[in-house]
């Protein structure tokens, strides 16, 4: 597999086709072109549809004093996302210090670089939101609070040189004091999360109502369609109008709005000559003559 192409500040990864056209006598003319790759990551894969949960707690002291806990819990809904989703945050922050504090949310990418045994890493703050103020013995219940994704690359997870991971980062910012923070691990895919668990089920699903709502059986066996002689008598091939009585007929087996989406299937090309040679020992002249009109 490709890695995806990517950018970083000490690296990079990057993708281009070269052509040449040698001409004799002639210097010859080259040509690069570069073009992206995307390594496609599928969060609809068990391992990224599995909540994210976690829960800290910190005790403040101050010389000789101890104030009371501060307790933090979040959870996320799953652990990939793509460019553009909110992530639905679900947290409670319990503040039994004598402090004024304030819990906050972030997203974090982390580019690490690999090279001659040596690493360096990059951390740069991709989102993050606010919540309100919290004095002391005040809780603060975040109900699926959104924090949306902007326009980030994927994650590279399966490149010896260089590694692309995201973070959300739920924190409780204590003045004065090291903050309490808890790390959610997140994995930034290419393909979205399917609302029915499948595309393939969802269209069956889809097919089943339709079917249902129609009030249609389909038969055990297909049949044969008609000959065109016998649908089409010879007067209305000159017109070129379907029969009466077969119009009648194909109307009431076909009652409701079914019928306005096919009807232009109703008239059937002419079949060839091989299907309707009833006697093969005649010869060929008296199956292609035909009567004047």
């Amino acid at each position: 597999p490709l890695a995806t192409s990517f950018e970083g500040r000490h690296g990079s990864v990057r993708y281009w086709v070269k052509a040449e056209l040698h001409r004799p006598w002639l210097l010859p003319v080259k040509l690069k072109k570069e073009f992206t790759v995307f390594e496609h990551i599928d969060i609809n894969t068990p391992s990224l549809l599995s909540p994210q949960a976690g829960t800290k707690e910190k005790t403040l002291c101050c010389w000789l004093c101890t104030s009371g806990p501060i307790s933090l819990s979040a959870k996320i809904e799953r652990k990939g996302y793509t460019p553009g989703e909110s992530i639905q945050i679900f947290a409670e922050i319990e503040n039994c210090s004598s402090r004024m504090v304030v819990p906050k949310a972030t997203i974090y990418q982390t580019q690490a670089f690999y090279a001659k045994g040596k690493m360096k890493e990059v951390r740069q703050l991709v989102a993050n939101l606010r919540g309100e103020s919290l004095s002391s013995g005040k809780t603060e219940t975040w109900n699926g609070k959104q924090l949306k994704i902007p326009p980030v690359s994927p994650s590279i997870l399966d490149c010896s040189i260089i590694r692309v991971e995201y973070s959300l980062m739920v924190y409780v910012d204590i003045p004065g004091a090291v903050d309490l923070f808890l790390n959610l691990p997140l994995v930034i895919g290419t393909i979205p999360l399917h609302p029915f668990g499948s595309r393939t089920s969802s269209i069956s699903s889809q097919d089943s109502m339709n079917m249902n709502w129609l009030g249609l059986t389909l038969p055990e066996r297909l049949e044969a369609p008609p000959s065109y002689a016998e649908v089409v008598i010879e007067e209305n091939r000159e017109s070129g109008l379907a029969p009466v009585a077969a119009f009648d007929d194909f109307q009431r087996a076909l009652q409701g709005p079914l019928f306005a989406y096919i009807q232009e299937f109703r008239f059937l090309p002419p079949p060839l000559y091989s299907e309707i040679d009833q006697n093969p020992d005649q010869p060929t002249d008296e199956i292609l003559s035909c009567p004047s009109h």
